[in-house]
């Protein structure tokens, strides 16, 4: 973390108790006691600045204000002033600090004024420094249309405030946007706490929202959560109260937000929508969840947050801005869904022994897809896989490399937990004994790399964390059942051979010529499979294919081989020669094909598993 400057400014309580918590090797609180110069140019030239404070009822709320550099800079010594057009009507923190005067009155605050905390961030940039301090001054002029009788909920409002902390933050999470600005028109679509449609669309595709949190009535923070769009989910929204949650990702072990809430669980949110100037604000209380209560509720985090949702405002078109994506920090992780939405099993919760696979054999079928097989520890505590399941493998103890704040070689290992899901591949009575399972797999990371560097005989175990997802292929009495793969996307089939009738299964197989290896080793073991296959060949020069003795074995086997790529018309062909076709197809491809199978088959029934834990 590139600190402005560090103070004398000690740890409260509730910081502390994080630190414990969380077994934080103690260091000096880097926050400054005034505004530094450096936070001051960076406030300057920030297009945007979020703040949080407490309405009367003592609830915080967060808003974001802004739309173009300078409409907040240094008036005095570590005081700021701020001068920008807001919603005056609906959003909380205007009313918090302007208290619905709209005539251009100056408030002017005694001694010890209400506490502001605040934000200022540049995302072009991917620069913030967190304030704190204490309202001085206040004014609000309402911004009336050209036609003077027409209230567009618009202001401009004036504040002064007396910075007492400032501390400059790290780029991670921070989704690159440019700003511009835009004239408020607000409109309020619901002040329920149960979310209207629009504020969970807004959710779904939020990269970031903004937070505040008070350590009482003693000093406030507002801070930036960022990540994937949807990295916020919805654990409940209904007349029973609404109930969010994200997950904590790795930081510079500072605390402070988290550290609040220890204090006093009341949070203020906001999430802005950047194409169309609509927010959502939220006030509630949060509760902090650690180790397995977090990994609970969002597998493969170890820190997370549960908000719930006390009051909550959906207001259309309200910001003084507009923003337009332009880049994703490389530091985001997936998507962490919760455990109601895609459960990630965990053999080990409730036992005090370690399930493990063992790896007893490795077959390299090309130079990157090797088939694996391993031995189960305890094959009752793990569970009976399925056909069409995976399982799940934790690889941190052999590749975590420990707390780093900053790994811009590999940013996206920071909040890697190294549990990995694979397709179970062997099929069930193929003569394998009852403890032992395989996986076939393409070599495309850390993980996978680790593993193909592995010599089984050396008996590698692996934590096993169990085996879960459902894929089933459902075949009913007379249909043929197609199923298109893309490479490595096979793997969901061959578990499940022994219980279909190939003669009735018609295979579109997508390879590259690197990957025949695969393809040739699938119908040696599975030789009834190749007459209901076609396969295409994609990396063939002018009809002719490097090695082409593979090809002809494949061709020789009875599968159909045809010298390119897939193509729409290969899928309609199939629909219309074969009559008893189901409806239903399934699909395991690349994202980029999947999306035009999903357009060549508009109408159909399609299955398909994006394996996405």
């Amino acid at each position: 973390m590139a600190f402005i400057h560090s103070g004398d400014l000690g740890w409260h309580e509730g910081e502390e108790r994080m630190h414990s918590l969380l077994r934080v090797p103690y260091q000096e609180n880097p926050t400054s006691p005034f505004l530094t110069p450096g936070a001051a140019y960076l406030l300057q030239t920030s297009p945007l600045l979020a703040l949080g404070a407490l309405d009367d009822q003592g609830r915080p709320w967060t808003t974001v204000w802004g739309g173009e550099p300078g409409f907040a800079r240094s008036i005095a010594p570590s005081v700021i002033g701020l001068n920008t057009l807001v919603d005056r009507l609906f959003d909380p923190v205007v009313g918090a600090l302007v208290g619905g005067k709209d005539n251009g009155e100056v408030n002017l605050q005694q001694e010890g004024g209400r506490m502001v905390s605040g934000l200022a961030i540049d995302l072009a940039k991917r620069k913030r420094v967190k304030l704190f301090g204490r309202l001085v001054g206040s004014a609000l002029d309402r911004i009336n249309s050209d036609h003077e009788d027409e209230n567009i909920g618009a202001g401009q409002v004036q504040l002064a405030l007396k910075i007492e902390q400032s501390l400059g933050n790290c780029p991670k999470y921070l989704n690159k946007k440019q700003i511009i600005p835009a004239l408020p028109k607000p409109a309020l679509v619901s002040d329920s706490s149960r979310l209207p449609d629009e504020a969970i669309d807004l959710l779904k595709k939020s990269d970031l929202f903004f937070m505040s949190s008070s350590n009482q009535d003693l000093d406030m923070d507002t801070n930036h959560r960022g990540g994937p769009p949807g990295f916020v989910r919805v654990v409940n929204n209904d007349a029973s109260g609404t109930v969010l949650a994200y997950p904590e990702y790795s930081g510079n072990r500072l605390y402070q937000t988290l550290g609040n809430l220890q204090t006093n669980p009341r949070t203020g949110l906001v999430f802005p929508d950047f194409e169309t100037g609509s927010a959502l604000y939220i006030s509630g209380t949060a509760e902090i969840l650690v180790g397995k209560q977090a990994a609970a509720l969002l597998p493969r985090s170890n820190l997370a947050v549960k908000v719930n949702v006390t009051v909550a405002r959906f207001v259309r078109e309200g910001l003084a801005f507009r923003g337009k994506i332009d880049e994703r920090s490389p530091y985001n992780p997936p998507v962490r869904f919760l455990a109601t939405e895609r459960a990630l099993p965990d053999a080990q919760a409730d036992s005090q022994s370690t399930v493990s696979a063992t790896m007893v054999k490795k077959e390299l079928l090309t130079p990157t897809i090797a088939r694996f097989r391993f031995s189960v520890s305890d094959p009752v505590t793990a569970g009976r896989w399925r056909p069409g399941q995976y399982v799940a493998l934790a690889l941190e103890a052999e590749l975590g490399m420990g707390y780093s704040h900053m790994r811009d070689d590999d940013p996206k290992s920071l909040n890697d937990d190294y549990t990995r899901t694979f397709t179970v591949t062997s099929a069930l009575g193929y003569g394998l004994p009852e403890d032992e399972f395989e996986i076939t797999i393409r070599k495309v990371g850390m993980v996978t790399d680790f593993l193909f560097r592995q010599n089984a005989r050396a008996g590698l175990e692996i934590p096993l964390k169990g085996f879960g997802g459902e894929f089933a292929i459902r075949q009913d009495e007379g249909e043929v059942v197609p199923f298109v793969a893309g490479g490595i996307g096979i793997t969901p089939v061959l578990s499940q051979l022994s219980t279909l009738d190939l003669k009735r299964m018609r295979l579109l197989w997508t390879v590259n010529v690197r990957d025949i290896g695969l393809v040739s080793d699938t119908f040696r073991r599975y030789p009834l499979l190749a007459a209901s296959t076609r396969v295409f060949v994609s990396g063939v020069v002018n009809g002719v294919a490097p090695g082409e003795g593979p090809l002809d074995v494949i061709e020789s086997s009875g599968a159909l081989v045809i010298r390119r790529r897939m193509l729409a018309e290969d899928v309609l062909a199939l629909t219309e020669s074969e009559p008893t076709l189901a409806s239903r197809w399934y699909i395991c491809t690349g994202t980029a094909l999947r999306k035009s199978l999903l357009e060549w088959l508009l109408g159909k029934e399609v299955v398909y598993e994006d394996f996405d834990y």
